[in-house]
């Protein structure tokens, strides 16, 4: 499966800004100052995709794929899950656990910030 769309993706949700963390090699995707997504590999060099999620959503997404989706490479297990990349996970479920990720990292924004996206 082709997820190289994963970048725009992340990119045309609002007020999402990204670095390059080059001591990971990974591509961190940010809302109001907080991370909510990762591009990078694995130790045995597969490309994951790593994003926070409301733990139930997660492990339904776990028992779901679990070839695919698995507990967050380094990471916390219970909030963050990693796709590896070459899996076969469907495009729309991507699209939605990208849109769980941004929103799970809103809610958890302070109010100020919140307000803050929401007008900006």
């Amino acid at each position: 499966m082709n997820y190289e769309w994963i970048d725009g993706f992340c990119m045309k949700m609002h007020g999402v800004t990204k670095d390059y963390k080059p001591e990971w090699d990974a591509n961190r995707y940010f809302l109001g100052g907080k991370m909510f997504a990762m591009m990078a590999s694995n130790k045995e060099g597969r490309p994951i995709f790593t994003m926070k999620l409301e733990p139930p959503y997660g492990e339904l997404l776990r028992k779901q794929y679990p070839a695919d989706i698995v507990p967050g490479y380094y990471m916390n297990k219970a909030h963050w899950n990693s796709l590896h990349l070459e899996g076969t996970v469907p495009n729309e479920v991507v699209e939605e656990m990208l849109r769980e990720s941004y929103q799970t990292m809103l809610k958890a924004l302070p109010k100020k910030v919140q307000a803050e996206l929401a007008n900006g």
